[in-house]
């Protein structure tokens, strides 16, 4: 007599796999807000502490920001959060910007008029954290809006790509000091980004997603070396 198999719940899996992502995503967070600065040490468990969480969990995450290049595995001696150099991020930032500017291409073609309609609406608050000056909600937005143009390319090998880089990108972008006029220029970005993604005009959007990068590298270049960042050195 064959007996069907046992069903396993699934919700257990969910939940480690929601937990995993969330601790990524935290500990993303503290790094490219500062945080956590370059070249300090990981405090394992004071984090765990904080998070409610055993070291394994931890860890795990660990490994996946040393993969994207924000911290500094250590053999015995945990995980210390990675220095940027100039160098890095000038090779960073011109990739970035093809990557984007392929999302862009591609989301004018596959995005629904929904998703489109959530960009806008995500846009509008964007622009109400602006005229509010505040910059760390702007940032988050900002990342959502990204975020949503690269899911709506429809391509997951651009998006593990563009992954891997985009936590040290942003990482950059934090250190970096945004004057008032950059922030009203970059919001300007932002509505061309917009009209061009709601026309569906691929190629304005690439052309301008690709610009947009090169402005910020622009931003983070002048603040980074005005604070004596050298060249090749942290």
């Amino acid at each position: 007599m064959n007996l069907p198999k046992p069903s396993l719940p699934s919700s257990g899996a969910i939940q480690r796999r929601a937990l995993h992502d969330e601790i990524i995503e935290k500990l993303r967070d503290m790094i490219s807000e500062g945080e956590l600065p370059p070249g300090t040490r990981v405090p394992e468990k004071v984090l765990c502490l904080r998070f409610g969480v055993s070291r394994t969990p931890l860890r795990e995450a660990l490994k996946v920001l040393g993969s994207e290049g924000l911290v500094d595995l250590l053999p015995n001696r945990g995980a210390t959060v990675a220095r940027l150099t100039l160098d890095d991020i000038e090779e960073m930032f011109p990739v970035m910007g093809q990557l984007e500017a392929l999302a862009g291409e591609l989301a004018c073609q596959h995005a629904t008029d929904e998703e489109i309609a959530e960009i806008r609406l995500l846009h509008s608050q964007m622009v109400l954290d602006y005229t509010r000056s505040n910059r760390s909600a702007y940032f988050k937005v900002n990342q959502e809006i990204h975020g949503k143009i690269l899911r709506a390319a429809r391509n997951q090998t651009l998006c593990n790509v563009h992954r891997a880089l985009a936590g040290r990108v942003r990482h950059a972008r934090y250190l970096a000091n945004l004057s008032q006029v950059r922030w009203a220029k970059a919001v300007e970005e932002h509505e061309q980004i917009l009209a061009a993604l709601t026309a569906r005009d691929g190629a304005r959007l690439s052309a301008i997603l690709k610009q947009h990068l090169a402005n910020k590298l622009e931003v983070v270049r002048e603040s980074l070396l005005g604070e004596g960042m050298e060249k090749g050195g942290a």
